[in-house]
């Protein structure tokens, strides 16, 4: 998952890694609920651009940010790769995607109402 509005959508600076997942098994159909700490036989994160092989879910300083989620088939796995960063993914699935998916969500942090002292 990445976030291209990062850190502001009116002036981006880069494109920020918030998950990466190698070796999802070809038949799975869905990621369970809690998928991002316990993920599926044989699946294994990457490291997002906090340097963690973790989920690091939307939390955009300012304004709504876009969520790019991908997808790759891929003709073969990557057991070489432990916990790639996305570079190190980049560089190893090229010439190997087979198929590829997408899907864009938005979100943007709702500001706390002001408490009433009195």
């Amino acid at each position: 998952m990445q976030d291209p509005d990062a850190p502001d959508p009116a002036a981006p600076r880069r494109v920020w890694v918030h998950w990466i997942v190698v070796d999802l098994p070809p038949d799975l159909r869905a990621l369970p609920a809690g998928a991002a700490t316990r993920l599926p036989p044989g699946a294994r994160h990457g490291k997002n651009d906090w340097n963690r092989a973790a989920w690091g879910g939307p939390c955009p300083p300012i304004g709504r940010h876009r969520y790019f989620f991908a997808l790759y088939a891929l003709d073969t796995r990557l057991d070489a790769l432990h916990a790639p960063t996305r570079a190190e993914l980049e560089a190893a699935v090229a010439g190997r995607i087979l198929a590829r998916a997408e899907l864009v969500g938005t979100y943007e942090k709702q500001l706390a109402a002001p408490r009433r002292v009195g």
